[in-house]
C-alpha cells in the first residue's frame, strides 16, 4: 500500500512540473508559426493529454476489462467539463468566441449523441469502433482546416504583423532566430508530454492498487479513480494555460480531449474487444455526460450572446454538477 501511495505523490509532483513545460512548448510553437491557440489546444493539448486515457483503455481492453475502458473514457469526459473546465474558469474566466459556439460545441454535442446512440442496445461492436475512428479522422481534418481558415485567436493579428516585419531580416538572421526557438519549443513539448503520460500512469497505477484493496468494482474504478487520474493532465494543463493567459488553448484542450476520448479511446478499445456494457452506464453515466454537454453549450451560448465572459458563475455551476454526479456514484455503490 505504501508503494502505491508513494507513486501517487511523486506522480502528482512531476505532473505539475511537466504541464508547465508542455504548455510553454505548445505556446512557443503556436506563436512562431502563427497557429491559433485554440487549434493547438484541440490538437496538441486535447489529443496529447488524452494519451493516458488511450493507454489505460487499450490496456484494459487487451487484458479483458472493457468496462474499465468505457468507464475511463466517459468518466474522463464528465470530469473534463465539470471539474477541469469548472475549476479553470473559477480561476480565470474565458471569452467565448464565435467559432466555438458555431462549430466546435455543436460538434462535441453531436459526437456525444452518437456515443449514446451506439450504446442504445447495451453493446459496442467492432463495427461501432471502426465508425468512431473514421469519424475521428474526419473531425480532426475539419478542425484543422476550419481553425486555420478562421484564425480567431485574439492575438493572431499581432503575430501576423510580427511575421511580416521579420521578412525584412536576411536569411541567416532568420535561421538563427527561428531554429533555436523551434528546437526549444519542440523539446519542451516532447519532454512535457512524456512526463505527463509517465506521471499520470504512475498515479493511475497507485490509485487502482489502493482501490482494489478497498473492494470497488471495475466500472466504478474506471469512472472515478482512473478517470480522475487520467484527467489530471487536462486539469493541470488547462489551469496552466489559463494562468498564462491562453484561454482559447484551455477551452480547446477540453473540447479536443472529449472528442478524442469519445472517438479514439472508445473506438480503439472497441476494435480490440467488443464491449457489453452494464445498463447503468447508459442510464447514469452517458446520460450525465449528455446533460453536462448540453449545459456547457447552453452556458457558452449565453455568455457569447450577452457578450459576457464564461466566468465564475458558470464555473461554480459545473463544479456543483460534478459534486452531484459524484454523490450519485457513491449512492449507487452503497446500494
Amino acid at each position: 500500500m505504501w508503494l502505491a501511495a508513494l507513486a501517487i505523490l511523486i506522480g502528482l509532483a512531476i505532473l505539475v512540473w511537466s504541464a508547465d513545460v508542455f504548455i510553454d512548448g505548445a505556446t512557443a510553437l503556436a506563436k512562431k508559426f502563427s497557429v491559433p491557440s485554440f487549434l493547438i489546444g484541440v490538437l496538441i493539448l486535447g489529443i496529447g493529454t488524452s494519451a493516458p486515457e488511450m493507454v489505460v483503455s487499450v490496456l484494459a481492453a487487451i487484458e479483458g476489462s472493457p468496462e474499465l475502458a468505457l468507464g475511463n473514457a466517459y468518466g474522463s469526459n464528465i470530469i473534463n467539463i465539470a471539474l477541469v473546465l469548472g475549476a479553470t474558469v473559477l480561476i480565470s474566466p474565458i471569452i467565448i468566441r464565435r467559432g466555438i459556439v458555431k462549430r466546435d460545441l455543436p460538434l462535441l454535442l453531436l459526437i456525444t449523441v452518437i456515443a449514446a446512440w451506439q450504446l442504445r442496445d447495451g453493446t459496442l461492436s467492432q463495427v461501432d469502433g471502426i465508425v468512431l475512428l473514421i469519424l475521428l479522422v474526419a473531425v480532426l481534418g475539419l478542425q484543422i482546416i476550419m481553425s486555420i481558415r478562421e484564425g480567431y485567436h485574439e492575438h493572431e493579428d499581432d503575430i501576423v504583423v510580427a511575421n511580416a516585419d521579420s521578412e525584412h531580416l536576411n536569411n541567416s538572421e532568420s535561421l538563427e532566430k527561428l531554429e533555436p526557438s523551434v528546437t526549444r519549443g519542440l523539446a519542451s513539448l516532447i519532454i512535457g508530454m512524456l512526463m505527463l503520460v509517465a506521471s499520470s500512469r504512475a498515479i493511475v497505477w497507485g490509485a487502482v492498487e489502493l482501490a482494489t484493496l478497498w473492494g470497488l468494482s471495475e466500472l466504478i474504478i474506471g469512472l472515478t479513480i482512473v478517470a480522475v487520474g487520467t484527467s489530471l493532465p487536462e486539469l493541470v494543463s488547462s489551469l496552466s494555460a489559463a494562468r498564462k493567459g491562453e484561454h482559447d488553448m484551455a477551452l480547446g484542450n477540453i473540447i479536443g480531449s472529449n472528442i478524442f476520448n469519445t472517438l479514439a479511446v472508445v473506438g480503439l478499445a472497441t476494435v480490440i474487444a467488443p464491449i457489453a456494457a452494464d445498463p447503468v452506464i447508459l442510464s447514469r453515466d452517458v446520460m450525465a455526460m449528455g446533460l453536462l454537454t448540453i449545459l456547457l453549450v447552453t452556458l457558452c451560448v449565453f455568455a457569447f450572446k450577452t457578450k459576457r465572459q464564461f466566468g465564475r458563475t458558470s464555473g461554480a455551476t459545473l463544479v456543483l454538477f460534478f459534486m452531484g454526479y459524484t454523490a450519485w456514484l457513491i449512492q449507487s455503490v452503497s446500494i
